[in-house]
């Protein structure tokens, strides 16, 4: 059997939920949030003394092209990436959250319609598809075409293009010019790596890294490439202290590391922001007997957690779901005490769940607080309007928004971190949570609340690395061995539409089936269409979706939203995710819109559902890992079915497959500037 497609999850944070406000997209309200600050970290760069160091009737390399660009344009990851790897005033209550009304995401602002038909002219001269022009011109701008004439290797910067498709382009427009040591292939091939790293999870790469990178794309001066690439501003360069120098006349040993600028901004932004929390203890203004008395009130480690809060700008919170009662206990004590106080989740799912948790509307995704369609909103000076901002799934945090969140508390505020740090990391590049525990520039909190039950016992040994036999009288965890796919799939469908609703009183629209990968023979694209046939037969009437059909949203890239078709008109796809209503546009569709019955781990996360049904054909060896395994069996509550076809090759990922390293800069950003970092 062929490898299954890598896990995907779109790059951006998860899929979780941007959110959006009445008059503009979800899309379009996040991406106005970040661009603001994004020019608010620009502007404090600019102010520090030390700058940065610095279709179908195609063939061939058309179709190819085509092929690539229309599997980002639905989510997919390209084929075969490199790098995989004092007491404030009491004050009214918090007010309501501001609750989306139904939003018809478009999709960033279309180019404009001459340098769209520019850009075809260039791309039809070179053998590449029409269909390239509108992203082409999207990603390069109003000067797509001539760049593209100069540079023919400026494609790869359109999502989806490969280096073999941009050197055919090449070859076509330049002819015997086209070389392999051709200057601009070099530095194009440098950003290419680079941004592949970034999907992968890496902020920065080692030179060692790049170049060999490089030499397996045939550049023959990999070194002088990354040097070209660095003169011309495409990428910065940094160089790291490591360790310690061995005598008085040593120099200290460094490594030269390579990055994007998006990137460096971002985690040095990161840096600073969590410095500035971490060494700016919050105000008290008397409040820290009432801060005593809520923790007194408090048992174990929400105790600990709110004494931890009530002196410390930064404080992290480990533990699983039964551990989510601790955030909970600290939210309700601050809103006792008249702050303002707000949680953010991953997803609009993981949302619901943990409001029920809380004490009064206080629960927003992550998404909708930066956008600013969910929370408090925003004081006059632009910051957030909280007191205390309690972020979960903190794992699920990349650099940049973890930067844009940072950024925008105030001074004196508190931020607490709380995940389960054994899930998968974030999609896109950075591992926060991570370094931070790592880093230990703050209090840690580590829940002593198991999560219960077999499911609890059983992914707990996986956290730590051990898969156990657990004991299972009511029947919490099922094996189902099987032999190939086709007994996989069948297994899987018999499961979530007989088995699991007759024998736990689960309906299929509560059990969420999670497999490695989108394609092969198993893979979401396989299950879904099975599932379908057997629980929602039609005739897919719109873009091959029928009424009933539970879907995969992605309103942006990297984060997925689970969803049920309800209906389509001349707007477009009508769903309800998560009890509000989405209206895709009839062009969005085929882009943004999945079944999903059957997602992968990294859609899954941040989620629970009832029952979960966790599909391990023989294919997915490759895939597996403890982070996945773990993440994917702890989405059930009540209970998992193991369709099981990889052997002893659970047994071994879970015992030796960790995380794949990333390659980072946070912690020694963030070194420096902690208390007693110049002693």
């Amino acid at each position: 059997m062929s490898t299954p497609e890598t896990p995907e999850e779109p790059r951006s944070a998860d899929d979780g939920t941007p959110a959006e406000g009445a008059q503009v997209s979800e899309a379009e309200a996040e991406l106005a949030a970040q661009r603001l600050e994004r020019e608010r970290i620009e502007r404090r760069k600019a102010e520090r003394q030390g700058p940065i160091e610095a279709g179908a009737k195609l063939s061939g390399t058309a179709a190819d092209l085509l092929a690539a660009v229309r599997a980002v344009e639905s989510g997919e990851k390209p084929p075969a990436t490199v790098f995989e790897e004092a007491r404030p005033a009491p004050r009214r209550p918090a007010p309501e959250p501001v609750r989306r009304a139904p939003v018809v995401p478009e999709g960033p602002a279309a180019p404009a319609e001459g340098t769209v038909g520019e850009v075809q002219e260039v791309l039809t001269r070179g053998g590449a598809p029409a269909a390239l022009a509108a992203p082409a011109a999207a990603a390069l701008g109003e000067d797509a075409a001539d760049l593209l004439r100069e540079d023919p290797w400026q494609l790869l910067r359109v999502p989806g293009v490969r280096p073999e498709q941009a050197d055919g382009f090449a070859r076509a427009l330049l002819g015997g010019e086209a070389g392999p040591d051709d200057e601009r292939r070099g530095r194009a091939l440098t950003v290419w790596l680079l941004e592949q790293a970034a999907a992968a999870g890496h902020t920065v790469l080692e030179t060692a890294a790049l170049t060999e990178a490089l030499g397996r794309q045939g550049v023959p001066g990999p070194e002088d490439a990354v040097r070209n690439a660095i003169a011309e501003g495409d990428v910065l360069v940094f160089q790291d202290a490591v360790g310690e120098a061995v005598g008085e006349d040593e120099e200290q040993p460094v490594r030269v590391l390579v990055g994007l600028e998006r990137c460096a901004l971002a985690e040095e932004s990161l840096a600073d922001g969590l410095a500035r929390l971490i060494n700016s203890a919050p105000k008290q203004d008397g409040a820290a007997e009432e801060w005593e008395r809520a923790a007194s009130a408090a048992e174990g480690s929400a105790a600990d957690l709110i004494r931890a809060a009530s002196g410390h700008g930064l404080v992290l919170h480990t533990g699983g779901e039964a551990a989510l009662a601790e955030p909970a206990a600290l939210l309700n004590a601050a809103h006792g005490m008249g702050l303002r106080a707000w949680a953010a989740t991953h997803s609009p799912v993981g949302r619901e769940r943990f409001a029920s948790r809380v004490d009064g509307p206080a629960v927003a995704t992550v998404a909708g607080l930066l956008s600013g369609a969910e929370g408090p909103g925003r004081d006059p000076e632009g910051a957030l309007a909280v007191d205390l901002l309690v972020v979960l799934d903190a794992p699920q945090l990349d650099v940049e928004t973890a930067a844009l969140l940072s950024e925008s508390l105030p001074d004196g505020a508190r931020l607490v971190l709380s995940g389960d740090p054994a899930v998968l990391w974030s999609v896109g590049p950075g591992r926060v949570f991570a370094d931070l525990l790592a880093a230990r520039a703050c209090p840690q909190i580590a829940s002593r609340r198991p999560d219960p039950g077999p499911l609890g016992e059983l992914v707990s040994g996986i956290g730590v690395g051990e898969l156990l036999q657990v004991e299972a009288p009511e029947k919490e965890v099922v094996i189902v061995p099987v032999r190939d796919a086709g007994e996989a799939v069948h297994r899987t469908v018999q499961l979530v539409a007989d088995s699991v609703p007759r024998a736990l009183g689960v309906p299929a629209e509560e059990t969420q089936v999670i497999t490695p990968g989108h394609g092969g023979a198993v893979g979401t694209r396989a299950l879904n269409a099975a599932l379908k046939e057997r629980l929602n037969p039609g005739p897919g009437r719109f873009a091959g979706f029928d009424p009933g059909d539970r879907v995969a949203w992605s309103p942006a890239p990297g984060r997925t939203l689970p969803g049920r078709v309800v209906g389509a008109d001349g707007q477009g796809l009508r769903l309800d995710c998560a009890g509000e209503t989405v209206v895709v546009p009839r062009d969005r569709v085929e882009q943004t819109v999945r079944h999903g019955w059957a997602l992968t781990a990294h859609q899954a996360v941040g989620a629970r559902w009832p029952a979960a049904v966790v599909v391990l054909p023989g294919d997915a060896v490759p895939a597996l890992s403890r982070p996945w395994i773990y993440t994917a069996f702890s989405r059930a509550d009540r209970h998992l079915s193991v369709v099981h076809g990889v052997d002893q090759a659970l047994q071994r990922a879970v015992a030796e497959v960790p995380a794949k390293p990333r390659t980072t800069r946070l912690p020694v950003l963030l070194a420096p500037q902690l208390p007693g970092a110049a002693d």
